[in-house]
């Protein structure tokens, strides 16, 4: 009784996961099914059967076709036999057909022939087959179908929602970024000792006469830390290009889920980690400016400053195979870019080469943090005018003069339009990168 309550729960079982699969598969997904010589019971529900010994193809067709293809061949089946278990026999050389009767093999060389016979005899007569000539014509039709139109051959058709295929992406990239912690933590680290050294020199630097000046080369060093970090943005695409290629041509997901799930779970964590860190350590050791409006303002600069960085490389990235490239290509911009920057605190300097402005990344950047940190800031002590006369230059007291030197409007919009800036940057970059996502998929098909 426990042995047929069993194969009854099995059977059921089969036909729930048979109904299953039959409705999955009417959805357009592809169901791979394995099992180890299945009961009749079982066998029966089976639609096509693919029989292969050999690396040769011994039958493909109906399921319920294939007893009588075997004894029509001459092939005995006897009624209580299960016939995968006959099918099992017959391809692999255990039964013996009506034209080798008494020719037994006794030992394991003659059966390893006698079973290479069967084989190549079966695979033979399936290519003489009417089933072959069928599976071939079909085969030949939608081989024609694809050369006529090979855009429709590789159309991807997606059955999962966007938002679906959005947040699947998201989860399983953030799980891969949470799975080296240790690379983490080294990072953290790292990051961590250098604002530290970093805060603390400029620290100890600035007094009354420089202050202003260190200042402002501060705000560079951080501009250039976001920038620099941002680098190796471009190998978010790259890493996983293959993965990406077989699974979207696969329907797993669309292009778009792709992008945006990748930009999500790692592209933000990577960026605003490193730059959140340094900053908030540097921002409070150095002495920075302390009220709450000038600190988050700041933090929002950074974090527009780094998302626009890493566009650049991802733009650079997307069509690339080798990340080497993109990063050589990115540090020398940023390199050039960076001392620009720094050349055009000299007033006497920007007429030559102030058209560069335009295509820096940090430029924008670098001016939207010195309007943070300078407006409205007073480098001079009210009741200590003597320690300013010590000075040899001239001292400039307020960061409004400074400004005004360096071409800034004093309105909100002299803050603004940099952000602006970075904004369409950043947006026409990551527009370019998802065009070089699209692109790479038609390239590999071609």
């Amino acid at each position: 009784m426990k042995k047929g309550g069993g194969s009854m729960r099995c059977l059921n079982f089969f036909i729930w996961k048979k109904n299953k699969m039959s409705r999955m598969s009417m959805k357009g997904k592809t169901i791979i099914f394995s099992i180890n010589q299945p009961q009749y019971s079982i066998f029966r529900f089976f639609d096509s059967l693919t029989l292969v010994a050999s690396g040769k193809l011994m039958f493909h067709g109906p399921a319920r076709d294939a007893l009588e293809y075997f004894t029509s061949a001459g092939y005995q089946y006897e009624s209580h036999n299960n016939p995968a278990d006959f099918f099992l026999d017959v391809i692999n050389g255990g039964f013996p057909d009506t034209e080798e009767d008494g020719h037994e093999a006794d030992e394991n060389e003659e059966f390893v022939e006698r079973q290479h016979q069967v084989t190549g005899k079966l695979a033979n007569m399936y290519a003489q087959s009417p089933l072959h000539s069928a599976t071939r014509a079909r085969l030949d039709q939608l081989l024609g179908e694809q050369k006529l139109d090979r855009s429709s051959a590789v159309e991807t058709t997606c059955v999962t929602p966007f938002w679906h295929q959005l947040g699947w992406i998201t989860r399983r990239s953030f799980k891969n970024f949470l799975g080296f912690p240790w690379v983490t933590t080294i990072q953290v680290i790292i990051i961590v000792i250098l604002a530290v050294v970093v805060g603390t020199a400029f620290r100890l630097l600035q007094n009354v006469c420089t202050e202003l000046q260190m200042r402002a080369i501060l705000i560079l060093l951080l501009t250039g830390f976001q920038c620099i970090t941002s680098v190796t943005a471009g190998e978010l695409f790259v890493i996983d290009q293959d993965r990406f290629l077989h699974e979207h041509t696969s329907g797993y997901y669309r292009v778009s889920s792709y992008f945006f799930g990748k930009l999500l779970a790692e592209l933000i964590p990577r960026r605003l980690l490193p730059s959140t860190i340094f900053t908030l350590i540097t921002y409070f050791i150095a002495g920075l400016r302390t009220s709450v409006r000038g600190f988050f303002t700041m933090t929002f600069t950074i974090m527009m400053l780094a998302y626009s960085a890493s566009s650049l490389s991802l733009s650079l990235g997307a069509g690339e195979n080798v990340a080497a490239i993109t990063t050589l290509l990115v540090t020398i911009y940023f390199v050039f870019m960076l001392f620009f920057s720094g050349l055009s605190l000299d007033t006497g300097f920007l007429p030559v080469l102030s058209w560069i402005r335009y295509f820096s990344i940090p430029h924008y950047g670098f001016r939207a943090l010195l309007h943070n940190e300078f407006l409205g800031q007073n480098f001079c002590p009210e009741y200590n005018t003597e320690e300013v006369s010590r000075c040899q230059n001239y001292v400039i007291c307020t960061g409004e003069e400074f400004l005004e030197i360096q071409g800034f409007h004093l309105s909100s919009w002299g803050f603004w339009e940099n952000h602006l800036a970075l904004a369409c940057t950043m947006i026409i970059l990551l527009t370019i990168t998802y065009v070089q996502l699209l692109l790479l998929k038609k390239r590999k098909h071609c």
